[in-house]
């Protein structure tokens, strides 16, 4: 009878969190910078490089590769033979783990956990509770996978009860169009196939805890007939042109990961869960000697890109509608000068201050800005602010006319495609949109000089500030005119991949 102490489970879980949180995966950074010497695509290549560089700052600087640091997800293999000791329950020796982690005073992360999910909607500060699935399994040991999922990928989940003879590679290549880039691909796909619905959905998180091994497959070619359709899969999503970002280019997935199990004759349940550019997962077991020892990094791994950002330097402060009418999509563009932030809970309140009439808080006056749809990592040592990559425009979408019509706002800056009614609002007002790159969060906060909270303190990194920043890497996605290159870039690349050779893609 192996006994573990519920200390070394909250110890091991506190660890991983916190090394996930600036090391990824070793194969995930083989298979990107395979993706970055192969890619053509400019902007794609581009936004790889810059994916790259954030890693590479992260590991080095022990920092979040990205500012959403996610959702805590346990898978627990307890062997039948062990006993856990301790004065709390596993969930809460997992939850004492978490709190610990996201507390560190030498690497805070953000906490983006909210409870109760209708209603107040109240942040509990320290990312508890976490998602714990938990299985009795034969042996003498606890294995644990950890894993923290930022909302960008989650929310763009996807389940479908098929017929038993659709295609399912059709399935995939039909819906993932519509995921749209707030996912942050290139990335990973994980399917679940089989059971029910709700188990179909567990294979497919669990899916992607799996070792990139696509490169194995693709020299070797397909050995099961998992592995065949994961191939089938994984060219026929990269045919579709998405590209880094939603850019367009060669590379929309690194990989396609399926887990399977049996199910009913009538059936045949599909889950889709997608994993972002910030791959955050490590597997560990405890065999009762204590805390697990994580594996030690050699940062030289990571390949040396010196690419520096390039593009038009902007100086915000100076900024007329003239300047900002004049860029195209696809433009590059270094900001430097102030800008404001605001996320969904801020846009909320705004909005409603608009159309009750009343004025906006002291401070806030939006009158030819730019708006970052952002919310940072808390600061540590000499930093004007943690990382601060953007957060999924889409959200915001319900928001944009309101907002371009009552505040005299001249642009907004997140990531990923605009909406059909946020891109009309767009186009109506004459306005833009940019984006910066998702994924790159650690790289984008070197950009900003200062950092104050200038509104609605109470929610936290939902709160407005005032960011000062200098040569912040930017490209312009939609323009003045509502033309978006998340709609012309894939629709080019699409084009161009389906010219290849039979073969060659």
């Amino acid at each position: 009878m192996t006994r573990i102490q519920t200390q070394d489970i909250s110890t091991s879980i506190a660890d991983a969190l916190q090394y996930i949180s600036y090391y990824h995966p070793p194969d995930f950074i083989a298979a990107m910078t395979q993706a970055y010497e192969r890619e053509t695509s400019e902007p794609a290549k581009n936004a790889i490089a810059q994916i790259l560089i954030n890693s590479r700052m992260a590991a080095q600087g022990r920092r979040p590769v990205c500012q959403d640091t996610g959702i805590v997800v346990v898978f627990v293999k307890i062997g039948q033979s062990v006993m856990i000791e301790g004065h709390c329950s596993l969930q809460e020796a997992i939850d004492e783990g978490v709190r610990q982690a996201y507390t560190h005073p030498d690497n805070p992360l953000r906490a983006s956990v909210i409870t109760p999910p209708i209603g107040d909607r109240k942040n509990t500060g320290d990312n508890t509770p976490a998602v714990v699935h938990t299985e009795i399994v034969p042996g003498n040991t606890i294995e644990l996978t950890v894993a923290a999922k930022g909302g960008g990928s989650e929310n763009k989940a996807r389940l479908a009860m098929l017929n038993p003879n659709d295609d399912l590679a059709d399935w995939v290549t039909e819906t993932l169009p519509s995921m749209g880039a707030g996912w942050c691909p290139p990335g990973i796909l994980g399917i679940g196939i089989g059971g029910t619905p709700e188990k179909a959905m567990l294979m497919a998180k669990e899916s992607l805890m799996a070792p990139v091994d696509m490169a194995g497959i693709l020299e070797r070619g397909p050995q099961t007939p998992v592995e065949e359709l994961r191939l089938n899969i994984y060219q026929a999503v990269n045919r579709l042109g998405i590209g880094a970002q939603g850019l367009g280019g060669l590379t929309t997935v690194l990989d396609v990961k399926i887990k399977t199990y049996a199910t009913h004759a009538a059936s045949l349940p599909v889950a889709m869960i997608p994993n972002c550019a910030a791959t955050r997962h490590i597997h560990f077991t405890l065999d009762g000697t204590g805390p697990a020892e994580l594996p030690h990094v050699d940062v030289s791994s990571w390949p040396e890109i010196t690419q520096q950002a390039v593009g038009r330097r902007v100086n915000l402060d100076q900024l007329t509608p003239e300047d900002y009418r004049s860029w195209g999509i696809g433009d590059n563009l270094l900001l430097s000068g102030r800008l404001l932030t605001g996320r969904d809970a801020a846009h909320k309140r705004l909005v409603e201050l608009l159309e009750s009439g009343e004025p906006l808080p002291e401070g806030v006056d939006f009158t030819g800005r730019f708006i970052y749809y952002v919310g940072p990592v808390d600061p540590v040592g000499d930093e004007a602010v943690g990382p601060a990559g953007p957060t999924t425009a889409t959200r915001m979408d319900k928001f944009t006319e309101s907002m371009l019509a009552g505040t005299g706002l001249a642009g907004m800056i997140g990531k990923a495609e605009r909406g059909a009614t946020a891109i009309a609002a767009i186009k109506k007002h004459r306005s833009v949109y940019l984006i910066a790159v998702g994924g790159a969060a650690y790289l984008v906060s070197k950009a900003i000089r200062s950092a104050r909270v200038i509104a609605f303190e109470e929610l936290g990194m939902e709160a407005i500030y005032e960011f000062e920043v200098e040569d912040m890497p930017v490209t312009v996605a939609v323009d003045s005119t509502g033309a978006s290159v998340h709609t012309e870039g894939p629709r080019e690349w699409r084009e161009k991949i389906a010219s290849f050779p039979v073969g060659v893609s």
